[in-house]
Order: structure tokens, then C-alpha cells, then sequence
């Protein structure tokens, strides 16, 4: 007979956090994914208000964790992982019934790695697939794109102190219609600013007469990746050439560091940034999904 669940809910995992990381590196070298992604990891090393956490525990181990944002709209984003060894025991579920309980039946919940388990867990739970992310990488040992700036327009790297209003106001505009990307803040801002792998050398920012139109922000990780990690582009200064440069310039940049891979992360249905990326040597590798309540 399967051990009992019991499940925890808390607003600060404390002491905890080192299991939980230890659980989802367990479960990322069995699925070849990482389970929980960069907001989640955050809000695991520094509480927050709007966070609450699931534990799941059988006979005082634990098997799964759960992690759920609400936003001001009263919709909770969430996203779960269960222990290798204890998969096919009903963990995975009762951590979503709970999750669904908690956000009063509007869930939506991010798969990594858009696995066949993820997608029959959520059709049982009545989850529908509403959004993709399309992992997308290319070496950087081979040739890369060369595109030279627009006339008039300049790249430099972004100076700690004196760039962050600039950069959130083009953010904010360059991203007006995305869910996360958009909604970055100052203090969401110095969060990534404080993380060990955060480089102002590695910031680029295009300019036209001084004024900011345009960014690359690329991301080390460990065993020569580097990551395209967001690009953006003023709809005011769009098209020209300004994405193209930044693109290249940001490549040129991870390889000097000593990378010899790059990946980036881009909506699955973005087909001009899909096409900016394709025409750069970069190729589809894995997609992560979003599925949500019904209604």
C-alpha cells in the first residue's frame, strides 16, 4: 500500500531549500531538464510575499515540491517536480490538486522539457496547452553572423549605477505584450544584478545620439554555455538592422569569455524572432509549455 502524502505549505522553505535543490538536480540528471526555472530558483533562495511553497513528503522524505506566484489578478503560475524515486505513486497529482485548491481553480503550470508525463498529468487535471518556449542553441567554435550596427547607432556595455532607469523604460516597451519580460521592475532587476553570474561587460546596449534604443544581456552558465539571455529592441528604432547587431555582438562577446555553446530561450510562436535565430545557426533543442485551467 502507497505511504501516505503529506503536503506542506509554506512561505519560506529555510533550511529546506538545500533539499529541494537536491531533488530537482536528481530529477534534471534522470529527465536530462532542470525542473524549475530561473524565477522559480530565485523565489527558492529569497522569499517572497506572493510565493508560497509545497512540500511533499512520505514518511518524513522528501518527494516533490511545488512552487506558486500570484499575481494581481488573482491567477497563480506554478510549476512542480517529483523525486525519481517516487514517480508513479500519485505525488505528481496531489501536489497539482493542492495547487489548484490553493489558487481557487485559476492554475497555469510550466513543464520543462514538454515531457509525455507533464502532458498526461495536466489532461487528467483538465490543464490545456495555452504557450511554448522554444530552447534554442548553436556552437560558437564555427563562424558567426556578422552584422555590423546601423548607421548613427553604437554598442557599448551597460555601467552598474547609472543604465538601470534607461534599460527598465525600454524593457518595458520592448516587451509591452510579454507575460514576464515586460513586467520586470527595479528591485526584479537588481534580484538578477546581485546573482553570481551577473557580468556589466556582458550587458550591451545600443544607442542612436545617446539615447538608449536597444539591448543583448547574455548569461554565463557552467561548462562553457553562455546564454542569449534576452534581446530587445525599442519599437521605435525596430528594423534596421539594430536586433541583427546586438545578436552578433552578444555571440561575439560569450565566445571571448570562452564558451563554445550558447542557448537562448524564445517564444515558441514568435516567428520573426525564430527567424532572426534561424538565420543565425541557432536550432530547436528542447520547448518547455504552458498549460492552464479551463475558463
Amino acid at each position: 500500500m502507497p505511504a501516505a502524502i503529506m503536503i506542506e505549505i509554506v512561505e519560506d522553505v529555510g533550511a529546506g531549500r538545500e533539499w529541494v535543490e537536491q531533488l530537482a538536480a536528481a530529477a534534471a540528471s534522470a529527465d536530462g531538464t532542470f525542473p524549475l526555472n530561473e524565477a522559480a530558483m530565485l523565489a527558492l533562495r529569497r522569499p517572497r510575499p506572493d510565493v508560497r511553497h509545497l512540500l511533499a513528503r512520505t514518511d518524513d522524505q522528501l518527494v516533490g515540491y511545488a512552487q506558486l506566484q500570484q499575481d494581481q489578478d488573482g491567477l497563480a503560475t506554478g510549476q512542480l517536480v517529483v523525486s525519481p524515486a517516487a514517480r508513479r505513486r500519485g505525488v505528481g497529482r496531489a501536489l497539482l490538486d493542492r495547487s489548484l485548491v490553493l489558487s481557487g481553480g485559476r492554475l497555469q503550470l510550466w513543464a520543462m522539457g514538454d515531457s509525455a508525463a507533464a502532458a498526461a498529468l495536466a489532461a487528467r487535471a483538465g490543464l490545456d496547452r495555452v504557450r511554448g518556449l522554444s530552447i534554442m542553441t548553436r556552437p560558437l567554435d564555427d563562424d558567426l553572423p556578422v552584422a555590423e550596427p546601423p548607421a548613427g547607432v553604437t554598442i557599448r556595455s551597460f555601467r552598474t549605477g547609472q543604465d538601470e532607469d534607461a534599460w527598465l523604460a525600454v524593457n518595458a516597451r520592448a516587451f509591452a505584450h510579454h507575460p514576464e519580460q515586460g513586467r520586470i521592475t527595479r528591485a526584479d532587476l537588481a534580484e538578477r544584478m546581485a546573482e553570481p553570474w551577473f557580468d556589466p561587460a556582458g550587458f550591451l546596449l545600443a544607442e542612436r545620439g545617446g539615447r538608449l534604443i536597444g539591448f543583448h544581456w547574455t548569461k554565463q552558465h557552467p561548462d562553457r554555455l553562455g546564454e542569449v539571455y534576452v534581446i530587445g529592441v525599442d519599437p521605435d528604432a525596430g528594423g534596421g538592422g539594430v536586433g541583427k547587431a546586438l545578436l552578433a555582438a552578444g555571440l561575439r562577446y560569450l565566445r571571448s569569455q570562452g564558451n563554445t555553446e550558447v542557448k537562448l530561450y524564445v517564444e515558441s510562436d514568435h516567428r520573426t524572432a525564430i527567424g532572426l535565430y534561424a538565420g543565425a545557426g541557432f536550432r530547436e533543442r528542447s520547448r518547455d509549455v504552458l498549460y492552464r485551467t479551463r475558463g
